[in-house]
């Protein structure tokens, strides 16, 4: 069963300096239809403008993890980390017992516009971690990159929870499938393009819960590029 969230109905909030879409049920939005999905929490569409950012904060317990779209997003953390990421560059951050940080847009004069992705820990407390890496977009062009898994296979980064996410860069017209494991969901977040999934399209800020469906197949009309989650 595909059940398609449309990107016109998230929770949306507009600080001025942030301008952020809700996928699920987060701050001030609630949502009790949407208020996460298997593991997944949060998705998070943010675009912050220039010179702005969210100030030193505190997360614990969660795996969070930062897909840059557009511009540059400026990390510092608690665990003595800082680097400034860029379109390509995937963050993960295991907050475990306590990690405070800040996101930032260095620019001057571009907005940064990124996801921002929790998911729910397998196990609580564990040490606190960091990592990021670069995927290019040769590595996810007509095909699923994985990009995070729970023990950090083919390059990916290492997640604490039985959960994977694959990213892809489709031209128009390409189509890759995947299929799904006894007992195991997906969701799928269209960034940009129209995406056919197993024949129900979806535009750029959709996303689809996948139960129940052995194979999926995932056809760019025209190119586009998405993120397919794999969840428990």
């Amino acid at each position: 069963m595909i059940t398609i969230r449309k990107s016109g109905d998230r929770g949306h909030a507009n600080h001025g300096w942030l301008n952020s879409h809700h996928t699920f049920s987060f701050a001030g939005y609630q949502d009790p239809e949407f208020s996460g999905f298997s593991r997944l929490l949060v998705i998070n569409e943010d675009r912050v403008a220039p010179g702005q950012g969210f100030g030193t904060h505190g997360h614990r317990d969660m795996e969070i993890v930062s897909y840059v779209l557009e511009g540059e997003l400026e990390h510092k953390d608690s665990l003595g980390t800082g680097s400034v990421l860029k379109y390509g560059d995937v963050q993960r951050m295991s907050a475990g017992m306590g990690v405070r940080h800040s996101e930032f847009n260095p620019s001057k004069k571009n907005p940064v516009h990124f996801l921002q992705i929790w998911i729910v820990p397998q196990k609580e407390g564990i040490k606190p971690a960091y990592e990021e890496k670069h995927f290019t977009t040769a590595e996810k062009k007509n095909r699923l990159k994985l990009i995070v898994s729970p023990d950090g296979r083919e390059g990916s980064l290492l997640i604490n929870q039985d959960a994977a996410i694959y990213a892809s860069i489709l031209e128009q017209d390409k189509a890759v499938e995947q299929a799904i494991k006894p007992g195991r969901s997906g969701w799928l977040q269209v960034i940009r393009g129209t995406v056919e999934l197993n024949g129900v399209a979806l535009d750029a800020g959709d996303g689809a819960s996948i139960t129940d469906e052995k194979m999926l197949q995932l056809k760019a009309r025209p190119a586009a590029e998405f993120l397919l989650f794999d969840l428990p």
